[in-house]
């Protein structure tokens, strides 16, 4: 049997657990949670520190593709063909600190696979892909600061192919594939 203890607001405590679909770990006040999402964070990914005020907590996005999609298609109306990439601040398995991470993205592959590539001295890759939505998230990060209160960073020079259905499901690895869950 599972109980907790600990100093959280147990609105919030309520919160995390309804947007998990399963608790991962628990180490002290922060519950490791599988979201409906699929992705494996802290707390559900609820964050108090940019809620505006005490007392508020911001949730993700229900669906975050969509919420990507319909950015693109709000600035494809005012005649900007741009790719988005909604994130958020994650930590990461096997390092300190946090860095911000694609949770949905609309008109780019989040990944770029040189599977198959050969490198300058003949290797074949076997297993190398880049997250690039991630690297781009991080990047984006970066310029606008985690307490600037400036929600967007324009990313000019990358280039990549649009992809009109492009979705996040690719970077999520599945849980047969996961060493830590």
């Amino acid at each position: 049997m599972v109980t907790w203890s600990w100093d959280k607001d147990p609105a919030v405590t309520e919160l995390v657990l309804r947007e998990a679909k399963r608790v991962v770990r628990q180490l002290g006040a922060i519950l490791i949670t599988e979201t409906h999402h699929g992705f494996v964070c802290a707390n559900s990914g609820i964050d108090q520190s940019s809620s505006g005020a005490p007392g508020r907590a911001v949730l993700l996005p229900v669906d975050p593709d969509a919420s990507a999609r319909a950015i693109r298609g709000g600035l494809r109306a005012l005649g900007v063909d741009a790719a988005v990439i909604v994130s958020d601040t994650f930590g990461r398995t096997w390092r300190e600190g946090q860095t911000d991470i694609a949770i949905g993205v609309a008109g780019i592959d989040p990944i770029h696979s040189y599977i198959g590539q050969v490198d300058p001295h003949g290797h074949e890759f076997k297993v190398q892909a880049t997250c690039t939505a991630d690297e781009l998230a991080g990047a984006a990060e970066l310029v606008k600061g985690n307490v600037s209160r400036v929600p967007v960073a324009v990313i000019r020079g990358f280039e990549y192919v649009p992809n009109d259905d492009a979705m996040i499901a690719p970077v999520l690895r599945d849980q047969s594939r996961d060493l830590f869950r």
